[in-house]
């Protein structure tokens, strides 16, 4: 069997947990070592920057675009401190602690230079933001490659790109190039794990063709696993993190939500699009066709010592992802801060190449449509975007008016999206008239209303003060909260 391990930024936020995360990984490595050359076996850790750092970043990239050259120096004199103070009380025997430190010092130097030059200039690109904000997982995994050699599990540090990993040169929301990152990543890892190292892989950054540090936005560290476990022909992927499984609603909005027990790939990916925040979007991309399969779970509270390595996950909480699953309906996602369009005009019917207009238009100033409907008049299109893009995207509509067809727009600037997520929807007569039902009674307005051919989910567009209890009405109304009820 050969297995990835992917810890966020929480599991490995101080010393104990850099220490658990390493335990964990360490465990595995035992029980999946090869016996002999060539054998399928091994495992791949995966890690994130450590809990807040990439934030850090984010606001020292902010510093050095204001030229606050003092402020700058200071963010990144915190974060190397932290990841130092990690490292003192991380490993016991002198002679490991100062390598460790020593090469947590050249990386920090390096982040400063970086820093200090970009502040000077004040001016930030894409291109060296992303270099910039790879250097969380540049220190994550010299802490956590450490941890597993003071375990006895030998490993060895590795960034995206020095993994095999290669993407376009799309900074900041980069994706893999699949078919040459497969044949890379097959040959840096490969012998490492036919020796029984551990290669720990830093996730969220890779590199172009040019070798230039690339980034996969937010939460890419889970891209990154799924990526590594396909080119690996991995057995299984393990995303662990301190929030546990899938959760059937946002907790912070449904008291009664629970963690789901089982989705599919493409249930999955749809929960993480309609704001099931636990995945990058695009992390269950490599997964589709193959027979990888996933747990998400959290830390085992106090897994024994040198405990097998399935003991160290709270299975209770654990969500697992596979080909298939049970054909229910999963969960009642919520996701907010998003803006309504109506786009009318009576010159829009009947007449070809409208929406095609609309959409390249709103595409070459980077506005991403979440939703689209269209009644059969033709005389008006819908759309939801994201609330901060919503300035551009009524600018580039109102410039360009689609060669005069449109001729009014009607914007609600504070939506939310509110979508019943499962397999359980496809072919079952009576979904739709429950769910219209039950947020009715709740007297929630339905601004708008989308379910795709799949029925893998169904979407309202509500005003944001009214979602939660959209989704409570939904949540009630199917029961999700008892789905994972009574498992052990």
């Amino acid at each position: 069997m050969r297995l990835v391990i992917k810890h966020d930024g929480a599991s490995l936020d101080g010393a104990p947990r850099v220490a658990r995360a390493a335990a964990t990984v360490a465990a595995a490595a035992r029980a999946k070592r090869p016996a002999r050359a060539g054998a399928r076996t091994g495992t791949i850790a995966v890690c994130a920057a450590v809990g807040g750092t990439t934030d850090s970043l984010v606001a020292m990239v902010r510093r050095a675009e204001r030229r606050d050259l003092e402020g700058t120096r200071s963010a990144a004199s915190a974060i190397a401190d932290a990841h130092r103070g990690i490292a003192r009380r991380l490993l016991r025997e002198e002679g490991a602690r100062k390598r460790l430190l020593s090469e947590l010092d050249g990386e920090a130097g390096e982040l400063a230079a970086l820093a200090d030059g970009l502040a000077r200039i004040g001016e930030v690109t894409r291109r060296s933001a992303d270099h910039l904000l790879s250097f969380g997982e540049r220190l994550a995994v010299r802490l956590l490659a450490h941890a597993l050699a003071a375990e006895g599990t030998p490993a060895v540090a590795l960034t995206g790109g020095e993994a095999g990993i290669l993407t376009d040169s799309g900074f900041g929301e980069a994706r893999p190039l699949m078919d040459t990152t497969r044949h890379r990543v097959a040959r840096a890892l490969g012998p490492r794990l036919e020796a029984g190292t551990v290669p720990v892989v830093g996730g969220f950054a890779a590199v172009d063709q040019h070798g230039r540090t690339t980034t996969m936005g937010r939460g890419g560290s889970d891209y990154t696993a799924t990526v590594i476990a396909a080119c690996v022909d991995a057995d299984e992927v393990w995303m662990v993190g301190e929030r546990g499984g899938l959760m059937s609603a946002d907790p912070r909005i449904v008291r009664d939500a629970a963690p789901v027990p089982s989705v599919s790939h493409v249930e999955a990916m749809e929960m993480s699009t309609f704001g099931e925040r636990q995945l990058h979007p695009r992390a269950l991309e490599p997964l589709l066709g193959t027979r990888i399969r996933m747990t998400i779970a959290r830390p085992a509270p106090a897994p024994p010592r040198r405990a097998p390595a399935a003991r160290m996950l709270d299975m209770g909480t654990a969500t697992r992802v596979g080909p298939t699953s049970a054909k229910t309906i999963k969960c009642a996602s919520t996701l907010r801060h998003n803006a309504l369009i109506d786009v009318r005009g009576g010159a829009m019917v009947g007449e070809p190449g409208t929406a095609a207009r609309i959409f390249g238009a709103l595409a070459e100033e980077g506005v991403n449509v979440m939703m689209i409907s269209q009644n059969p008049s033709e005389s008006s299109i819908t759309i939801v975007v994201r609330r901060d893009s919503l300035d551009r995207a009524v600018r580039t509509l109102e410039l360009g008016r689609a060669g005069g067809t449109i001729k009014g727009l009607d914007v609600v600037p504070n939506v939310a999206i509110v979508a019943l997520v499962g397999s359980g929807m496809r072919g079952t007569i009576g979904v739709a008239a429950r769910a219209l039902g039950a947020v009715s009674r709740r007297r929630v307005n339905i601004l708008m209303i989308t379910q795709g051919s799949s029925e893998l989910n169904l979407a309202f567009a509500v005003k944001e003060s009214d979602s939660a209890a959209a989704a409570r009405a939904l949540h009630s109304e199917f029961s999700l909260g008892r789905q994972g009820a009574g498992r052990k």
